[in-house]
């Protein structure tokens, strides 16, 4: 068992190391791994629960523009319903724009829209198919019928032949 392991860590302690993978300082697991020596496996945990608890926690060490979606989608859940000299102070605190946020929070809202239009293309489609695919049968039905047809033809002839004969032998 590592010292870790048997390390309990308060919630002011978890907090502060928390913070620092949030923006605006946005640090790397990795680099806090070295800093502090807790393990990455810990602070992916922390991450995670923090993220379940609607919080933004990217700790990628990346800027906010190569964040992920979850992380872009927590801030604007956090921003919506802000004012804007309140959003003006998050995002001063943050070290984000305004306009990120904006553009996050219409590509956000406007998600669900491609699904719509994909769901009616999709539809549209499948009509489409299935009227050829009716098409296609009644040309079937049809072309079955003639083959029938041209078949009994065929042997009433050879039946009218066997009976009266050929008529190209005479």
């Amino acid at each position: 068992m590592t010292s870790e392991n048997r390390t309990r860590y308060t919630k002011e302690q978890k907090d502060a190391i928390l913070k620092r993978m949030m923006p605006p300082q946005n640090e790397s697991v990795k680099s806090i791994t070295e800093d502090l020596g807790i393990s990455k496996q810990t602070l992916y945990k922390w991450r995670k629960q923090a993220r379940s608890a609607g919080q933004a926690t990217p700790g990628n060490d990346q800027a906010s523009e190569r964040w992920n979606s979850e992380d872009k989608f927590l801030v604007v859940l956090e921003t919506y319903a802000m004012t804007q000299t309140e959003l003006a102070e998050y995002c001063r605190k943050k070290g984000l724009y305004k306009e990120q946020i904006d553009a996050w929070r219409i590509s956000c809202l406007g998600a669900n829209t491609g699904e719509i239009n994909q769901t009616k293309r999709l539809s549209q489609e499948l009509k489409e198919e299935k009227r050829r695919t009716a098409e296609v049968e009644k040309d079937l039905r049809k072309k079955e019928k003639a083959l029938a047809e041209a078949a009994a033809l065929l042997l009433l002839r050879k039946k009218a032949r066997a009976i009266w004969g050929d008529p190209e032998d005479e």
